[in-house]
């Protein structure tokens, strides 16, 4: 490992790009504490700590906490995650937008530039929103039309910024830049949050009792992680087997290949669906400083995922149900508008390739569909036990900490996807990558 790092290191080229990266990374940090002229910071502080919701740590933690700063960063790299969510779901819904996913580069480049507006857009809504909403309990020192627009102004820029940044790490800098600005934001809060775990488990305790909670606090963060690199790197390949071919006056024989179908086919995406589902009606209530009472109350308690393990309440554990039932349908809805069995199985039968004892056709596609079926459940059902034992121990403990399963999955997946980038660079220079040792 030493001997790659120091390969690494040789290559200007990467050196180079490794530089960028950073130099950006430590320009978003620096705007993450940057305040919003005419904030009060201090009530959004205080408003922030009394909130119980796990919606407003998720998002906290997406934006690396300058949400809840309220700095200019204060949306961060979320409308842009928003925007490309709804790209994806438009995509099945508009021909024109499916039309461009396969038009190659050039499809892929406008539906760049019609996710960068509705991006803006998105920021605009959003600010709009929350300086209204916020504004009017306090949050602007004087509320006024003017003082409104320069928040409005200042947050929108600051996630139209931050949006920049990210593509500008993705063309001269390493791996994907959206996916970098997330992982740092997420990294930026773990020292806080064991800081957090260290306060309210181990200071003041006897040695034997802080030794144990340290002992299981490690246990439980390196039980997650290992579990979300077997749930991101489990692949089921479907082997292909290409007919043969006549070059010349040559007969070619026929290449074996495979189609890798991976085990977490959407990824973090149910999670964040589900999740930013269920915390619609709190964020609504919270901006517009309403209370619920009564049955809605109730349902706004099922709704927290902070109540789900509260045994003394167990009609919480309703919201748990709902919870895994909505992962459960987005993995599959998901999987659904991103991979196409028919189309994959029409490109086999161009090709001159076939899954092995599966004739071509519908046969193929029928095949892939009851194989991708499988997958995805097991999938899911992986994913939900690497979501949900932070969140067990969370409510069962009061952990309050930002970072989750959700966080790990991101941080396991973009740190893999980075170093495969950088090792495939290095490896095209004849040195050895990381993932060969």
């Amino acid at each position: 490992m030493l001997k790659t790092l120091r390969d690494m290191f040789r290559i200007k080229d990467i050196r180079q790009k490794l530089f960028y990266t950073f130099m950006m990374l430590i320009l978003v940090r620096f705007g993450s504490q940057l305040p919003v002229p005419g904030v009060d910071r201090s009530y959004f502080t205080n408003w922030f700590s009394q909130q119980n919701n796990g919606a407003f740590s998720f998002f906290s933690a997406f934006t690396g906490g300058s949400f809840e700063r309220m700095s200019v960063f204060a949306l961060n790299i979320t409308p842009y995650i928003t925007a490309s969510i709804i790209m994806e779901l438009l995509s099945i819904a508009i021909p024109a937008l499916e039309e461009m996913h396969r038009d190659g580069e050039d499809g892929r480049k406008k539906i760049s530039t019609i996710t960068r507006y509705l991006t803006v857009g998105l920021s605009l809504f959003e600010s709009v929103a929350m300086a209204i909403g916020f504004g009017r309990s306090g949050l602007i020192r004087n509320f006024n039309f003017l003082s409104v627009l320069s928040v409005v102004a200042a947050l929108t820029a600051g996630a139209s910024f931050v949006m920049w940044v990210g593509e500008r790490i993705t063309e001269n800098g390493i791996g994907n830049g959206i996916s970098i600005v997330l992982l740092i934001n997420i990294l930026s809060r773990i020292p806080q949050d064991l800081g957090t775990l260290g306060s309210q488990f181990v200071a003041g305790k006897s040695l034997a009792k802080g030794a144990m909670a340290i002992v299981i606090i490690a246990a439980v963060i390196l039980l997650t992680i290992v579990l979300t690199i077997l749930l991101t790197d489990s692949v089921r390949r479907i082997p292909v087997q290409y007919a043969k071919k006549v070059q010349g006056r040559r007969m070619v024989s026929g290449q074996s290949s495979s189609i890798p179908l991976k085990v977490n086919t959407a990824g973090v995406i149910p999670v964040i669906f589900a999740s930013s589902l269920m915390s619609i009606p709190s964020i609504i209530l919270s901006i517009t400083g309403k209370s619920a009472s009564g049955a809605g109350a109730v349902i706004l308690g099922m709704l927290n995922q902070n109540n789900w393990f509260n045994f003394s309440r167990p009609y919480y554990m309703v919201g748990l149900v709902l919870y895994i039932v909505l992962n459960i349908f987005f993995a599959y809805f998901y999987t659904s508008i991103t991979f196409n069995p028919i189309e994959v199985a029409d490109n086999l039968k161009k090709q001159g390739g076939s899954i092995p004892g599966v004739r071509t056709g519908k046969p193929t596609s029928d095949y892939l569909e009851k194989v991708l079926k499988s997958i995805i459940f097991i999938g899911a059902v992986g994913l939900m036990i690497v979501v949900i034992i932070p969140i067990f121990f969370n409510g069962v403990f009061h952990a309050d900490v930002s970072f989750g399963g959700t966080s790990l999955i991101i941080i396991v997946g973009v740190v893999l996807e980075t170093v495969q980038k950088i090792e495939s660079q290095m490896l095209v220079r004849n040195y050895r990558g990381f993932l060969s040792e």
